[in-house]
């Protein structure tokens, strides 16, 4: 628990805050809000604000040190969130969908040809880089191990998603939570779940839900992160793992992370260079 909330008024006041139109089935609910002054005359207070505020994404860290190697040839040169689909780099979709959420603090971790990424700059002059020395040499945990003191109230995103409807980055969340997609079989990357909380994370399986590379950590939970973090990394193959097997495979007692339900029509990894050139024919020359 993150503020003084209980779910249930917390998904009410993220409708009322997001939306014009009241549901008319919420009006006993909306009574008790109301005599707690979180909402007046159907519309969210600044008391009620103030009260989402412990739910409130406050920043975005992109994991982009990876060198890409499936998407060889076109990341000889180009690190992969780099690389541009009909004209767009991969990367711009997530940075809009975060800004549409009104998260202006962004990170990103870079590594391979980490100098190209100074060109988001002139886009987005908020993003702020961290460097990460150990990119060749390890796995994407390094990358977590570099921002960790940043994980609080933050999203951490995959750099390297083709993002198709941004309304799936959400400014509030009442707790830590990773996007996954509901799949009958899958030879991915995906979970176990049970009671709407990830029990395991493994790859390939049946009746789960296939992993998608964003998650968000609750400001405890990111405290937290911060310490297993670096224990993690610095136990033997610790540079092998990857960031998110801390706190769902390695310290997993330490967490209680919930799925956010998303679609194959919200967001796509691009794996391989024959799947970039289904989308976008220019590569086929």
């Amino acid at each position: 628990m993150q503020g003084t909330l209980n779910r249930e008024q917390f998904d009410i006041l993220v409708k009322v805050a997001d939306s014009h139109e009241m549901d008319t089935s919420l009006a006993d609910s909306l009574k008790d809000l109301t005599a707690l002054g979180y909402i007046q005359n159907n519309t969210i207070t600044q008391k009620g604000r103030e009260a989402l505020l412990p739910y409130r994404a406050k920043r975005a860290v992109f994991i982009a040190a990876g060198f890409g190697s499936r998407l060889v040839p076109i990341t000889i040169n180009t690190p992969k969130p780099l690389v541009r689909v009909n004209g767009k780099r991969i990367i711009d979709g997530l940075i809009d969908a975060c800004l549409d959420a009104g998260i202006r603090e962004i990170y990103i971790v870079r590594g391979y040809l980490a100098e190209q990424f100074d060109q988001l700059l002139y886009k987005y002059p908020m993003i702020k880089f961290i460097e990460n020395p150990m990119y060749h040499s390890a796995n994407n945990i390094s990358s977590a191990f570099c921002a960790k003191e940043l994980l609080s109230n933050a999203y951490v995103f995959e750099a390297d998603l083709m993002i198709s409807n941004h309304r799936i980055i959400t400014p509030y969340h009442y707790t830590s939570d990773f996007l996954a997609i509901k799949k009958q079989k899958t030879d991915d990357w995906c979970f176990e779940v049970e009671n709407g909380v990830i029990t395991e994370e493994k790859v390939g399986g049946k009746d789960c839900w296939q992993m998608v590379g964003i998650s968000y950590w609750s400001g405890q939970d990111g405290k937290k992160l911060a310490k297993d973090i670096e224990a993690v990394y610095g136990c033997e193959d610790g540079k092998k793992r990857y960031w998110e097997q801390v706190p769902l495979v390695y310290c997993k007692e330490n967490y209680k992370v919930e799925i956010r339900e998303c679609s194959d029509e919200d967001i796509i990894e691009i794996d391989t260079f024959e799947e970039l050139k289904k989308l976008d024919t220019a590569y086929c020359t």
